[in-house]
């Protein structure tokens, strides 16, 4: 594996890793499965990532750049590489919280 690029949208709970979240998990996968429905009929990602993601990327519409095999955990390094490049995963829990990626190079 060379680099990948993928953007994401993270819902963290209290108690996930590095939470300042203080929903509780269940709020947090509610909130997830809703923005993959409207991903999924076509709502912009980028902008939902910016409304909604408690990352720092979301400043950047999600974006994290590219990214090496080890760089992220496993979960989401997994999930980044099933997806075809444009794809959008499904919801990938890590210990960070809940994800929605998209990979985009």
């Amino acid at each position: 594996m060379s680099q990948v690029r993928a953007s994401h949208i993270l819902l963290m709970y209290a108690g996930s890793m590095r939470s300042t979240a203080s929903r509780s998990k269940g709020e947090a996968q509610s909130l997830i499965d809703e923005l993959k429905t409207k991903v999924e009929g076509g709502a912009d990602f980028a902008s939902l990532a910016k409304q909604h993601s408690d990352c720092p990327s979301k400043a950047q519409g999600g974006d994290l750049g590219s990214f090496g095999k080890g760089q992220m955990v496993p979960e989401f390094e997994k999930a980044t590489l099933a997806l075809a490049i444009g794809g959008t995963s499904g919801v990938v829990e890590t210990p960070f919280g809940f994800h929605l990626i998209r990979r985009t190079g």
